[in-house]
């Protein structure tokens, strides 16, 4: 009865752990490498899915216009969406599953502990345990999703030069970054850019710094500072 009145949860829930699913066995090929790569392309579709009817409920009615498009750029679910359709035709990336993967599992977990808590306050103890454990780490993995998703930036770059990717890839990619930079909901990317350059500066300013490094190194955190979009 839960599920049937919750249907677009419910949807929602069957195909983020179809995304998990489909991770896994990318990330540990037990059916062979070249599953693998119909995995890989599986998870970031059922992704897509997942996304579409997040922001399906976020908006429900659709408009074709400038104001309804910026709205649905302001939700996370809307750069999922596109960041599914970057990657889900590229040479398959370990890296680029991991955000898919492990947003997947947090929002799956999120939805069983409630399904549990319809069936039986104290059903599947076990399986309880597991969802507060990771719960608990909820912030680590937010933590480690950013990181993945400021990583792919130069990784879509390095795919391009090695003739793995597209010429537009690093470019869409970038827009991506800069809507998951200026997130209301999620601001881990913003605090892994700023904790990063705390970690860069703090090393390069050592004595045993060579002065051509620093310098390389400054001249490339004030580049990457002049193209982060200004948050309100």
């Amino acid at each position: 009865q839960f599920l049937m009145a919750n249907k677009l949860d419910t949807a929602m829930w069957i195909s983020r752990l179809f995304t998990v699913y489909c991770s896994a066995l990318f990330v540990l090929p037990l059916l062979g490498l070249h599953e693998a790569a119909s995995f890989y392309q599986r998870a970031l579709l059922a992704n897509a899915l997942t996304s579409a009817l997040r922001l399906h409920q976020r908006l429900p009615h659709f408009q074709l216009s400038r104001a309804f498009l910026a709205q649905a750029l302001l939700e996370d679910s809307c750069h999922y969406l596109l960041y599914s359709l970057i990657f889900v035709n590229s040479y398959p990336v370990t890296m680029s599953i991991f955000p898919v993967l492990l947003f997947s599992l947090l929002h799956a977990a999120t939805y069983t502990k409630k399904v549990l808590d319809a069936r039986s306050s104290n059903s599947l103890p076990f399986l309880r345990k597991l969802l507060e454990k990771l719960n608990a780490n909820q912030q680590n993995i937010l933590k480690f999703i950013a990181c993945n998703e400021i990583f792919l930036m130069p990784a879509t770059v390095f795919m391009l030069f090695s003739g793995q990717g597209s010429l537009l890839q690093p470019f869409i990619y970038y827009r991506f970054l800069t809507l998951r930079y200026s997130s209301r909901r999620n601001p881990y990317c913003r605090t892994l850019f700023t904790e990063l350059r705390i970690v860069v500066e703090h090393l390069i300013m050592k004595p045993s710094c060579p002065v051509f490094v620093r310098r390389l190194c400054l001249s490339s955190i004030a580049f990457i500072s002049r193209l982060a979009p200004t948050v309100a």
